[in-house]
């Protein structure tokens, strides 16, 4: 499945976007600056992880394609994280609930679009919270104890589990901290604590090798305290919404729990339902789509496998033979799995058909010729006008005599600099969203932002320009000369020093 799952990803090598495209702007802008010697927090700030860049970068290497750069990423992660969810699923669950909740996963990571999102709006935005969601359901499996103990599965173990720490922890951080507390309840069980201690060291030993090729951990967690502080805060209305949108889950979850905890009376499977719960709604709660609380989906399958085990006596002793509801689980973790199963398997069909008929239409950036958007005549006429702006300012800058290079566009993201194939700027920020990871109080200093711009793109048709020009607009007027202006766009050039008298 994994297999097939990846090549429908990467053969077509296209990238489809129906929606959010400045979003997806944000990962081919980062592959293009790995591919031009910059590194994630070292060269731009970016709250998000270094594999959220490093993924679309290994599909860009790979291919030599920005278009092709997402898709063939993602395919390369999928086979990376496949091993680890043989190990897990097949030491720990029977096969046909292995099988299930396996192809569930997978095609979570793999469909490109936005939990909760129509079949329609294809996208490859946020996609960093379908690999920490996968991730961290994966490790919530991990509360089963294996089938069958030993030596080679408990290093199979340590080393899986470590590997999704690292995952989580280097594209988006909330989910390794939640993963890391999971780590830290396993330790409390003694037959599974020397695999969670070695992930732990495992995961530390990793980080400090990281480290010493990457070198941007302090600039990260600077750019996520600064992001935490225009965005960190939920009130408790935002989190009943949060538990309203997944009601019908939360409901079939409580029944597999409050069943399979009426058979087993276990204390310890009563936290780990209450952490699949409360751990998933907080999470579900920074982001930004509504359905989606993926831990539901492991928590009901590990209640399922708890009680096929007790029914054939395998932990517990065997059941007295009579029915119970306990039978009827099996049958209800197949009704939760199969709606987003055919929903996330459409969405993957989808792409893949899509991208090999080349369907749709181009933003106009000769290095973004494969990124495709279908349909814009459905599009929002926001966002028709936003695509129409990119492709003017692509138009703009190659009328510029010489091309222009360091370019830092004051909106949401840069889509020239990849689109264009330029030299990127240096400390200027991967993309700017007023009230998500800037705002009046915490941003990047202007002498700091446009210490390597050369030009400077207001764009008059942008995501959030109006309060970043309120922001930035003395420093650019002071700093940056007026050179042309459209009816899209106002380009600046850096002033010249002047030059000493003699």
């Amino acid at each position: 499945m994994t297999i097939v799952c990846a090549a429908m990803l990467a053969l077509p090598g296209r990238t489809v976007t129906a929606a959010f495209t400045n979003d997806v702007l944000i990962f081919l802008d980062g592959a293009h600056r790995i591919a031009s010697g910059q590194l994630p927090n070292r060269d731009f700030h970016t709250a998000l992880g270094p594999l959220v860049f490093f993924i679309p970068a290994a599909g860009y290497l790979l291919t030599g394609n920005l278009g092709a750069a997402m898709p063939v990423g993602m395919a390369v992660l999928l086979l990376a994280v496949m091993p680890a969810l043989i190990a897990i699923l097949n030491s720990r669950l029977h096969p046909a609930i292995a099988l299930a909740l396996g192809g569930f996963l997978l095609l979570i990571l793999a469909a490109p679009i936005n939990l909760g999102s129509p079949v329609s709006l294809l996208s490859f935005a946020m996609f960093y919270n379908r690999i920490g969601w996968v991730a961290l359901s994966l490790l919530l499996v991990m509360y089963l104890r294996p089938r069958e103990r030993g030596v080679t599965g408990e290093v199979a173990d340590a080393m899986a589990a470590a590997l999704l720490l690292l995952l989580q922890f280097y594209t988006k951080a909330t989910y390794g901290l939640v993963s890391l507390g999971f780590i830290l309840f396993m330790l409390t069980d003694a037959r599974q604590r020397r695999w969670a201690a070695a992930s732990l060291l495992l995961t530390l030993v990793a980080a400090a090798l990281i480290e010493i090729g990457w070198g941007g951990t302090r600039q990260h967690v600077e750019d996520l305290m600064a992001a935490a502080q225009v965005s960190g805060g939920r009130d408790l209305a935002s989190l009943v919404r949060s538990g309203l949108n997944n009601l019908a889950d939360l409901a079939v979850f409580a029944i597999a729990a409050g069943v399979a905890l009426w058979r087993t009376g276990s204390l310890r499977d009563l936290l780990f339902y209450g952490f699949c719960v409360t751990a998933g709604l907080l999470i579900l709660n920074q982001n930004a789509h509504g359905w989606g609380i993926i831990t539901l989906y492991s928590g009901t399958a590990v209640a399922t496998e708890l009680l096929v085990r007790l029914q054939a006596g395998r932990d517990r002793g065997a059941a007295a033979g009579r029915p119970s509801l306990a039978d009827g689980l099996p049958l209800l973790l197949a009704f939760l799995l199969l709606p987003p199963i055919v929903h996330h398997g459409a969405v993957l069909a989808r792409h893949a058909v899509l991208a090999a008929a080349d369907a749709g239409t181009s933003l106009g950036l000769p290095k973004l010729r494969d990124l495709r958007i279908p349909d814009p005549a459905d599009s929002p006429d926001f966002m028709t006008r936003y695509h129409e702006s990119i492709e003017s300012g692509g138009k703009l800058l190659l009328s510029l005599s010489p091309t222009p290079e360091r370019v830092v566009v004051l909106d949401f993201v840069n889509p020239f600099s990849a689109g264009l194939g330029l030299r990127p700027p240096a400390g200027d920020s991967s993309w700017l969203h007023w009230g998500r990871n800037i705002d009046a109080n915490t941003h990047p200093a202007p002498d700091v932002m446009f210490a390597d711009a050369k030009f400077v793109m207001i764009p008059k048709v942008g995501i959030n320009s109006l309060p970043l020009q309120q922001l930035y607009g003395p420093f650019i007027s002071r700093t940056f000369q007026l050179v042309q202006e459209t009816d899209a766009w106002i380009v600046y050039e850096k002033r010249q020093p002047r030059e000493t008298m003699r």
